[in-house]
């Protein structure tokens, strides 16, 4: 089945729940190498007593430095830090990813 090259894709990670930093970085290389343009990559905030405890925390830092390796693996936008979500500034992710 082909793709339309000029519609844009979408993926998103979720971080924080025991997850190694290489599988991180694994995950990524993976996303882009299934031609994934846009990625978002978010803290897991545990909703209440009844779900999974939150592993780990990201600091800032890390956020910025999976942002930084996002792009350098060739995705067209990459958002993130501790409250991104999938649709967080969905259209402005879309808009600097055509620009």
């Amino acid at each position: 089945m082909q793709m339309n090259p000029e519609l844009l894709t979408k993926s998103g990670i979720i971080c924080g729940l025991g997850e190694e930093w290489d599988e991180l970085l694994g995950a990524m290389r993976d996303l882009r190498a299934a031609r994934v343009d846009i990625l978002t990559i978010g803290q897991y905030l545990r909703p209440s007593d009844q779900h999974l405890p939150i592993a780990r925390w990201y600091t800032p830092d890390e956020f910025a430095e999976l942002k930084r390796y996002g792009m350098s693996l060739g995705f067209r936008h990459v958002e993130s830090g501790p409250l991104v979500r999938s649709s967080y500034h969905a259209w402005e992710q879309v808009e600097a990813a055509t620009a």
